[in-house]
């Protein structure tokens, strides 16, 4: 079975997020009445499992050893069935 899978990585509050920081303020140069901005990064990504319960396994697994600095970053992790 395949599934779509969707990876959200952001950084934990009180880590600096020099990117956000930056965009911010060049947006409030041009003039846009912006409070702060946050950077993160999204994975998409199919893949093959037997089941759902596998591929959050999977999914879990590739974040912890690659996708994810468990030090700074959360992740959310949304699954679908891909048909």
């Amino acid at each position: 079975m395949k599934y779509r899978v969707k990876i959200e990585v952001s950084l934990k509050p009180g880590h600096s997020d020099p990117e956000g920081e930056t965009t911010a303020r060049l947006l409030k140069e041009l003039g846009y009445a912006v409070n702060a901005v946050n950077v993160s990064k999204v994975y998409n990504i199919l893949l093959e499992a037997q089941t759902p319960r596998e591929a959050k396994a999977k999914v879990e697994e590739m974040c912890k050893k690659l996708l994810a600095n468990p030090t700074k970053d959360n992740y959310t992790i949304t699954i679908e069935e891909q048909k």
